[in-house]
């Protein structure tokens, strides 16, 4: 990006520490340190290790396909941005606005589960005065500058490696037998039909969760347009993707699986009322680790706020974009003297405040649909990632250009796209496959699971039908011009 382009826009204040931690830090939550229980009583330890496995391959893919797109175009509109270049520009709004309120929505699912966490050790303090304190955290590390958010990121993704790692060795020396008794083996391997239980239909259910898990990742692509340099941070961040995914989700999975048999009926509380009870708990308490649920309590505390707080800063930022392009308010593309989107700053915050809100009247049910309303969006975002690389990289050729020169080129292309697509568009129909299987169609839990898609389309078909966009031939995608289009 040229000078002139940055003066009047985002200012780049993310070095390669931040994007790396960003890459990082990005999915390892919640999904790992409580749903991973579930998985495992669920398919059993081979059955969650396989889908983990599964859907950490589909994730890599997207990942280089992100990481061609995002080192060759930086920009803060991300996937918006591509998918109105590279296929059609009713795509580009309608996934620009799918993402900015999927992490609307998730910051005030955030909030509730940090209030339920302080519970932990704040049985009788109120809700509200947690939340606003919270939420007042996530907005003022947010607005204060793109590097607040940075560092914010990087300290509390260091929390969660250090943990995971702690836990890793913990975990090796007990199945040794050095720490906590006897060697344990691989017994808990063969317990009942161990490692595969549940059958085919358990196995999807914890596939859909092991997806769930991984959401966030894709934060990176909405990074590299505030990095130092794109060009060299985003292609490291990536390296890492890969990395992560096996040490992380698939080591830490397997050592659970290892100490912890999939029958412990503990492993079925995965919720975040349950902390006592998650699986890194059961096993630093097994260990002789006695202040094991409290340490958990704060990492997983961290996590959440983590989550929130890269929620506020990507939705922020795509709908900034948006704005730049006339998609959205022209007001939400105002940026402050340092180079923030203030106006989208406030409003994705009002949005979330409101939906927590909701989450407090009338029992939740607004909450619940405005949740449910978002279920499935962080998947069509993947959907769009592999459909806007297959292009992109079509027109690439089309136009005459030689592979060689990009900055940065996704390995296995075009397998890695088709292979990722395939793979989250089987996500997406088995969402729940037990409402069609049953006696009777569950048309309340269909509508539930699935009314993402629905919202998807009418917002894309309709921005088509009253602008009336068409799908970019291949030799007309603009390759050239820098993504953000000066004021």
């Amino acid at each position: 990006m040229s000078k002139k382009n940055t003066a009047v826009s985002l200012k780049p204040g993310l070095k390669a520490r931040h994007m790396t931690m960003i890459a990082l830090g990005g999915s390892i939550g919640t999904g790992l340190f409580l749903a991973s229980g579930g998985a495992i009583a669920s398919a059993g330890p081979g059955g969650a290790l396989l889908a983990y496995a599964a859907v950490g391959i589909m994730v890599y893919f997207l990942m280089t396909s992100l990481g061609e797109l995002a080192t060759y175009m930086p920009d803060s509109g991300s996937f918006e941005t591509y998918a109105s270049r590279f296929v059609d520009p009713s795509l580009g709004f309608a996934m620009g606005w799918n993402f900015w309120y999927n992490w609307a929505i998730t910051i005030a699912a955030e909030l509730s589960a940090a209030t339920l966490i302080i519970k932990y050790w704040f049985p009788e303090s109120p809700s509200l005065l947690w939340s606003f304190l919270f939420l007042a955290l996530i907005f003022g590390l947010n607005v204060l500058s793109v590097k607040g958010y940075g560092e914010s990121e990087y300290w509390f993704a260091m929390i969660k490696i250090a943990v995971v790692i702690i836990f890793l060795i913990v975990g090796v020396l007990m199945i040794l037998g050095i720490m906590g008794g006897e060697a344990i083996g691989f017994k808990n391997f063969t317990v009942g039909d161990a490692p595969f239980h549940g059958g085919f239909f358990a196995f999807l259910g914890v596939f859909m969760a092991a997806g769930f898990s991984f959401q966030g990742t894709e934060m990176v692509g909405v990074a590299a347009g505030e990095s130092h340099n794109p060009r060299e941070h985003v292609p490291r961040a990536i390296r890492q993707v890969f990395w992560r995914i096996l040490i992380f989700y698939i080591l830490a999975i397997l050592v659970i699986g290892l100490i912890i048999p999939y029958t412990n009926p503990n492993l079925l509380k995965s919720g975040l009322e349950s902390i006592g009870v998650s699986p890194f708990t059961l096993v630093f308490e097994k260990a002789g680790l006695a202040f094991a649920a409290s340490v958990m309590n704060a990492v997983i505390l961290s996590s959440v706020l983590s989550a929130g707080n890269s929620g506020m800063y990507a939705a922020s930022r795509v709908l900034y974009s948006l704005a730049k392009r006339g998609k959205a308010p022209k007001f939400l593309a105002k940026l402050s003297r340092r180079g923030l989107p203030v106006n989208a700053l406030l409003l994705t915050t009002l949005i979330g405040m409101f939906a927590f809100f909701a989450s407090l009247f009338g029992d939740g049910v607004v909450y619940n649909w405005l949740l449910n309303a978002s279920g499935m969006c962080g998947f069509i975002t993947w959907l769009g990632i592999a459909i806007s690389h297959y292009r992109f990289r079509r027109a690439y050729v089309a136009q005459g250009r030689d592979v060689n020169d990009l900055p940065y080129k996704a390995k296995w292309f075009p397998f890695g796209p088709l292979f990722a697509f395939v793979l989250c568009f089987i996500v997406i129909l088995g969402q729940n496959m037990a409402a069609f299987t049953g006696d009777h169609i569950d048309w309340y839990g269909i509508v539930v699971s699935y009314i993402s898609i629905p919202l998807f389309l009418i917002v894309w078909l309709g921005y088509k039908w009253v602008k009336r966009t068409k799908v970019i031939p291949l030799k007309e995608c603009n390759l050239d011009s820098p993504a953000q289009p000066l004021e």
